[in-house]
Parts: C-alpha cells; sequence; structure tokens
C-alpha cells in the first residue's frame, strides 16, 4: 500500500466509528484519534515516512510483526500494546481498515459501560 492510501484509508475508517474524533494533543504534526477522551490512532511522519500506530492485543501485536514487514512495534508507544502500520509492504485497505477497527473497539470495551458509543461485542455484526 503507498503512503498517501496508508494513512487515507485508516482516516476514513475512523470516521465511521462512532464517537471518533481528531485532535492534535502534540500539535500539528501529530493527528490523534481518541474515542471517550482515549486514543486509540495516531498518525505523522517519521523520517519522512507516513506511519499510522494502532492499539493490538498483545498475542496478537506478535503475530502481525511476524507476518508483515510493514507492521513495527509501536512508534512512542508501549511495544506489547501497540503496532505501527508503516507504507510500502503486504498491507492491503481491508486490514488496514479491520486493524483500526480492533483498535478502537480494544479502547472501547476498557470503558464503562454508560460511556461506549458501540457495544464492542457485537459491533460491526449483521443485526
Amino acid at each position: 500500500m503507498h503512503a498517501d492510501e496508508l494513512q487515507r484509508r485508516a482516516a476514513d475508517r475512523t470516521e465511521e466509528l462512532p464517537g471518533s474524533e481528531l485532535t492534535h494533543p502534540f500539535g500539528e504534526a501529530w493527528d490523534v484519534w481518541k474515542v471517550q477522551g482515549k486514543v486509540f490512532m495516531l498518525q505523522s511522519e517519521v523520517a519522512g515516512e507516513p506511519i499510522v500506530t494502532l492499539k493490538s492485543a498483545p498475542a496478537d501485536s506478535q503475530v502481525l510483526r511476524d507476518a508483515h514487514d510493514d507492521i513495527t512495534p509501536g512508534y512512542h508507544m508501549n511495544k506489547r500494546h501497540w503496532i505501527t502500520l508503516r507504507p510500502g509492504g503486504s498491507l492491503d485497505a481491508q486490514m488496514v481498515e479491520d486493524l483500526v477497527t480492533e483498535s478502537y473497539l480494544l479502547v472501547v470495551e476498557q470503558l464503562p459501560q454508560r460511556l461506549r458509543p458501540v457495544n464492542p461485542d457485537t459491533f460491526g455484526q449483521p443485526v
């Protein structure tokens, strides 16, 4: 996936997630998406390369890193709980969208029930 497409696909997916909010707490160079004040995705450039950083379950993080050269430990984040997507490898649009959704749901499931914009157990399932 090309650099611009990686970040565009990830950002487009956040627009479909209830309660998702774009913020800039670290300045304009960092796009940070939150749900109920909790971060689930960051985008920026590192050495001129666009990156997307997402929350991930530790077991999934390791499997993803082993399977894809363009998935690395989370840039400036906890390396067990965050991954960074980089352009140019084997990631496709659907996988990027799925990883964004999974990051969002990992954060939502940690919120008190009264603050959850969706039920993480049923979100995205056909009615």
